[in-house]
Formats: structure tokens, sequence, C-alpha cells
């Protein structure tokens, strides 16, 4: 059984899945246990192989098991890759009352309004949130409840996914043994950990680095107003790695990791890489400058099209808080010295803002960003929402949700 308050996340990742356990004690965060395992059932972010998928899923959760003593039935899960999609949207409606005041259902009801954007065919929408609502014309209200008017309208940020995408992604938690608590969209929960309420409210960029993907969320006044998922992850420095250098994906991974330095010129034309170290087939010595070259070519098209991104919204350099890095491939050296001048703002790796005890070693390592946001948004909704027997009555209206209309997908795959 699983212990009372215990919250699980699991991010289901391109090519690993990991996994967070953690309660409320004492009023205390407390992470319990974390796990992970290597994932080859996915591309690009979307499941390909369930077989493989449910392997992870349980190798990962086996470790976290082990670890907290405790059987896990239950996660909130991430979502991400290529499948996902996210656009604005506007919604209206007239005000319920005859006397004109606002009602919590009346703000429930523009949401709902909001969700008709036209996303692509068969897409399912997992957010609608809003970035401000209007009374009368009356912009820039945060909370409309309680307030009087005859029009109310919202602008919204809706994040979508591919339909066929989410249905295999519940089959796969489905046959790991596992009932979805709720289903976020990665960089969402990672900010639910590593953003503080000061940074999301003068502006900040959460940007997680996947191996296939990169995602981000732009946060202003305290709400999301742009998100974007970008097919280039750090798993495309790997693969330009092996090719420049024809060694094996294994030892370009490490090189990465190793060697790279994402400040070219502080590289010396001096320094080699032995390639034996990493590969004992290899004799040669490759300049250490040109292989970090390789990577930095890789870096400048993602962040080129990251700059674009805040362009669009008119945000470029224009966000007091900076860049917040997170995901496994924020784990380039000097990649903060980069970034910052590749975007023209303050850059950091992510850091936990909650105050948290047990296994903290892992609120150190990007990798698990996720997983660990994941397991703080399941705290705080169940901190908010304890329900009869227990159970969380998981209510993604607050935040525009259509998870509803998700667990009903989910149910299908339940054994």
């Amino acid at each position: 059984m699983k212990k009372e308050g215990s919250i699980v996340g699991v991010d289901i990742g391109t090519t690993k899945v990991a996994v967070a356990v953690g309660q409320i004690k004492e009023g205390m965060v407390r992470i319990t246990a974390v796990g992970s395992a290597a994932n080859s059932g996915l591309r690009k972010g979307s499941v390909v192989d369930i077989e493989e998928t449910v392997s992870a899923i349980s190798g990962a959760l086996e470790d976290a098991e082990r670890a907290s003593g405790e059987e896990i039935t239950s996660c909130y899960a991430s979502i991400n890759g290529s499948q996902v999609v996210s656009s604005d949207s506007k919604g209206v409606i007239a005000v319920g009352r005859a006397d004109g005041e606002i009602q919590a259902i009346d703000a429930e009801r523009v949401i709902e309004a909001a969700k008709s954007v036209a996303l692509p065919p068969n897409y399912e929408i997992i957010h609608a949130i809003p970035k401000y609502y209007s009374i009368d014309g009356h912009e820039a209200v945060k909370d409309p409840s309680g307030m009087s008017g005859i029009r109310l309208e919202v602008q919204a940020h809706v994040v979508g996914i591919a339909l066929p995408a989410l249905k295999n992604l519940s089959r796969a938690l489905a046959q790991s043994g596992l009932e979805v608590d709720g289903l976020i969209f990665a960089p969402l929960a990672a900010a639910k950990g590593y953003l503080s309420k000061k940074q999301k409210e003068i502006g900040v960029i959460l940007i997680d680095i996947g191996a296939a993907n990169t995602a981000i969320a732009v946060f202003e006044e305290g709400t999301l107003i742009h998100s974007k998922v970008i097919p280039i992850g750090s798993g495309h420095i790997t693969n330009d790695i092996a090719i420049g250098l024809k060694i094996t994906i294994e030892a370009a991974e490490r090189i990465k990791l190793k060697e790279i330095d994402a400040m070219v010129d502080e590289v010396k034309e001096s320094e080699k890489i032995e390639l034996k170290k990493y590969e004992p087939s290899e004799k040669e010595m490759p300049n250490r400058r040109y292989v970090c070259e390789i990577a930095e070519a890789r870096l400048n098209e993602l962040f080129s099209m990251i700059r674009d991104e805040l362009k669009q919204i008119q945000r470029d350099e224009m966000l007091p808080a900076g860049v917040v890095l997170v995901g496994g491939g924020a784990r380039l050296k000097n990649l903060q010295q980069f970034v910052k001048g590749a975007l023209g703002l303050p850059a950091q790796t992510g850091k936990s803002v909650y105050e948290v005890s047990g296994i903290i070693d892992s609120l150190d390592d990007p990798e698990y960003a996720t997983a660990i946001g994941l397991m703080l948004w399941g705290i705080d909704e169940r901190e908010a929402n304890v329900s009869n027997k227990g159970r969380l009555p998981v209510n993604f209206g607050k935040i525009g949700g259509a998870f509803d209309k998700v667990k009903d997908i989910f149910k299908n795959f339940i054994p």
C-alpha cells in the first residue's frame, strides 16, 4: 500500500524515465525516494514502443519502491515532445446573474469558451491557462470573481497533445500498473518546483533541455504567457559528436558530458581529447576545441530558435528574472554563460524553491527537475483538494484543464 500522503511524479523522457516520491511531513516537503531507468521506447518525446516504455517505467518504479519501502500505484505524469502544441485563445461569455455579479462558474464557462481554439485535428486539450480576464472591455483583471459586469472575456494559453500520442502514453502507464492522478506539460511541472513566485511575477523563461526536444515556458505577472516544444535536444549534440568523430553514440555521450565546454573561446587550441578513454579501440586524439565547436553549432541553432520565440511575444531581452535551465541537457559545462550571451538574459541552472528534506541530492540534478516538479504539483493539489476516501478530486479547472476527458482515456487501458 502507498503510505498516507505520498505523491509520485513520473517523468517519461526519450532516453530516461525518472520517478520522485514525496509527502508532507511536519509542514515540510520530504522526498522519500527517487528512481530512474534508461528508456528506448520513445522517439521525439512520443511512445513508439509500448513494451520498451513499460519496461523503463517499471524499472524506475522498482528503484523508487525499493528506496521508499512502499508500493506505487498512482502518479502524476508528464507530457512532452513533438506531439504537444500550444496556442493563444480568446473566450467570451455573457455573465449569468441578472445583477451582473461574476461568480466562479462564469470564470469556468469563459475558460470552456476559450478551449474552442482551433488546434490541429485529433488533438486533446490538456491545459487552458488564463493569462488575464476582461470585464466589459476593461483588461488586466486577474480574478473576476465577485466583480460586476455584463461581458466577461479571457485571454488564455492552450496546450494540447495529439490523441494517438496520449493513448499510447496512457496504455504504457496502465500496463505499468499506474493510475494517473494528473497529466501535466513537463515545463509547467518543472516550473512548479524550480521557479519562485517573484520570478514568475517579473518575467522568466524556463528552458527544459531533454534528449530529443527542448520545451520552454515563459511566465509574467504570475501566469504562463507562452510555451513551445522545439525539436532539438541534447541528444542532437551527442549525434553530431558521434558523426564528427566517427565513434559510437555511447562514447559520444560520455565525451559530451566530460569534455564539452559551451564557451568555446575558453578552450585552448592545444587541448586534445584522448578518445581511448571513452572508446578503447580508438587511438586518435582530436582537437578538443574542434569538438566543442561541433556542440556550439547545435547550441546556436537551438537558442536562435528560442530567441525567435521570445521575439514573437515581444519579450526578447525583456525578462528581468532571466533564464532557468533544467533537464539533462542543462549539465553542459558553462551553459549558463553561453545562454547569457545567446539570449541577452541572466541564466542559472534550476534550484528548488521549496524547503525540502530527505533525498536532497536529487534537487541538484536537473534531470530530476520535472519528476520532482510533478511530485510537488501533486502535493499542492492534495493539500488543497483532499476529498472523501482520501482520493484527489484533481481539479484542473483552476488552470482551465480538460482532465476529466483525459482520465476517461486512461480508464480505457486500466486492466
